[in-house]
């Protein structure tokens, strides 16, 4: 596209931002030499919150991206506002503990629309208006990296994510863009089920969405395809590439048994 680039506004686009990770990158977006963050997400009342707290820099796009015409107008906005994307984080997503079969139809739909589609169209329309040094992160987890029973919807989705993330930054290496699949373990968000049967759930590794954050923004800039933020994900990482998967479902059913 045959741009002036003078003439551009130099903005970050982050999705699911009305709170946990996303709020954290809008944190740390806000320190970069950015002219506006645009911020999408369905709570009209909780993305006026950021705005009012972070001030004219922040851009509110109340948006459901799971439906079709909201998620494609993001494309128009992009071409009526003339502006150059800095950076594109994908942490729009969905996530639900219980065993595949317990899903219904709709849910089924829902996550891998958000989770997947959205994404990959965001990246596909948000690609033509950026420029060399520009950066994707799409927000995967650990959980990409083996098969997880009872996370299996969430985890396969994060899974396709991260695939995604590590070839097309391949495809645009030749551009000078960057795409990094950030793949945290457990993060403190309102996400997380905090009891199941009447039992407190414990999150080995936990950490906080700020630090997730601030890793994954440094390792985008050093052109990495992952972003791992703690020593426990980087064992788990390691675990799975080196044991048996046999013996990486047992443990992870083990973890499980105490909460039946």
């Amino acid at each position: 596209m045959d741009r002036n680039q003078d003439k551009l506004k130099k903005i970050a686009i982050v999705t699911g931002a009305s709170g946990g990770i996303g709020k954290a990158f809008v944190e740390q977006l806000m320190k970069e030499d950015l002219d506006e963050i645009w911020i999408v997400g369905r709570s009209k009342e909780r993305l006026g919150m950021i705005k009012e707290y972070y001030g004219e820099k922040i851009i509110c796009l109340c948006k459901d991206l799971t439906d079709r015409q909201d998620l494609l107008s993001m494309r128009d906005l992009l071409q009526y506002q003339q502006v150059s994307v800095s950076y594109l984080i994908n942490n729009a997503g969905m996530a639900q503990m219980k065993a595949s079969l317990d899903f219904d139809i709709s849910e089924i739909e829902q996550t891998i629309k958000l989770n997947c589609q959205v994404p990959v169209i965001l990246c596909h329309e948000c690609v033509p208006f950026m420029t060399k040094g520009s950066h994707i992160l799409n927000i995967s987890s650990a959980s990409a990296f083996q098969p997880v029973p009872y996370i299996n919807l969430y985890a396969s989705t994060k899974a396709f994510e991260k695939s995604y993330s590590q070839a097309l930054h391949e495809e645009l290496k030749i551009l000078g863009i960057s795409v990094t699949a950030v793949c945290p373990s457990w993060v403190d968000t309102k996400m997380l089920m905090r009891e199941i049967n009447g039992k407190q759930v414990k999150f080995p590794g936990i950490v906080s969405p700020q630090k997730v954050a601030k890793k994954a923004i440094k390792d985008a800039k050093k052109g990495k395809t992952i972003s791992i933020c703690s020593l426990y994900v980087k064992c788990q990482y390691l675990n799975v590439k080196f044991m048996p998967q046999k013996w990486i479902n047992e443990l992870w059913m083990r973890s499980l048994r105490k909460y039946q």
